[in-house]
């Protein structure tokens, strides 16, 4: 999830790194919803907002699960995991947000995050260029990803159920994220989701395609 800012806007790496992380916790299957629509209200839930979110594009690499890179609403967008809790949450620490056309340098980064070389001649590359060089890679894939989500907190913890297509085959998710890793604990736990597996949206997608 990790909406750090308000809106979908072009943020640089340096800006990215001053971004203090959350830990999330997320989860995705069949029945999930179900199982925390029947949870939530006794956990004390408070509704925040429906939205069916623009299609966005994960590009995925056969060589790292570590890199979340994704475009949405014209932004090439990049996360990094950069740890675990003790529970074993992940922390993702945004990397930027890159309006397209993309310089150079910063395709560069996103390559190298992705953990592939990939030539750079041109000084900046347009989003058609990009979906291309990933699509021609062997070791890079772009999966459609499409969510419907439904956000509320629990004592605070940021959570959310959703309805989640990759390539237009459905899955369920559900997730929580924060910086309070205790209150995560307990906010998982009274989801009735701490049993199922910690699955990020890279591992998700990667399973989906077969990837």
């Amino acid at each position: 999830m990790n909406e750090h800012t308000p809106r979908n806007v072009a943020t640089t790496a340096e800006d990215a790194a001053k971004i203090v992380p959350r830990a999330e916790f997320r989860v995705f299957g069949h029945g999930i919803v179900e199982t925390v629509e029947a949870k939530m209200w006794d956990a004390g839930a408070h509704l925040s907002q429906v939205r069916r979110m623009p299609a966005e594009i994960y590009v995925l690499s056969r060589r790292t699960d570590l890199a979340n890179v994704k475009v949405r609403d014209g932004l090439l967008d990049i996360k990094a995991r950069v740890g675990l809790t003790e529970a074993g949450y992940e922390i993702f620490q945004p990397r930027g947000k890159f309006r397209f056309p993309v310089k150079r340098e910063e395709l560069a980064a996103i390559f190298a995050a992705l953990e592939v070389e990939v030539p750079l001649e041109a000084e900046t590359y347009a989003f058609d260029t990009f979906l291309d060089m990933v699509r021609a890679h062997p070791d890079l894939t772009a999966v459609t990803v499409e969510k419907v989500r439904h956000g509320f907190t629990v004592d605070g913890v940021v959570c959310e159920f959703a309805e989640v297509f990759f390539n237009g085959a459905l899955l369920e998710s559900a997730c929580c994220e924060s910086e309070d890793h205790g209150g995560m604990a307990k906010a998982v736990a009274a989801l009735g989701i701490a049993d199922l597996p910690n699955t990020n949206y890279i591992l998700a997608a990667k399973r989906v395609v077969g990837f």
